[in-house]
């Protein structure tokens, strides 16, 4: 897909990768599935990063406008699974 990622400018280049490997887990498991505990990494890492939740709320709703991703939903149903499981979105 042809968009881009929200980022901040003060972010350092090792925190935007990371941030970009969130949103890229988030469409992996809208496109074709990620380990919950990858994407739990993932999810960890990137509120290292933005620990504030309406900081997330911004860049998760800038996400979904330019990819149509809900990352919420990928987020809420990563915390119910079981361990070892797949994170699939339909």
């Amino acid at each position: 897909m042809e968009y881009s990622y929200p980022i901040l400018p003060d972010w350092s280049t090792q925190e935007i990768v990371d941030v970009i490997k969130f949103f890229e887990g988030i469409e992996n498991a809208y496109e074709k599935g990620i380990k919950r505990e990858d994407m739990l990494a993932r999810y960890r890492r990137f509120k290292e990063i933005v620990p504030s939740k309406s900081e997330e709320k911004t860049l998760f709703r800038e996400f979904e406008e330019v990819s149509g991703y809900v990352s919420y939903q990928v987020i809420k149903k990563t915390k119910e699974l079981e361990n070892s499981q797949i994170v699939q979105m339909r």
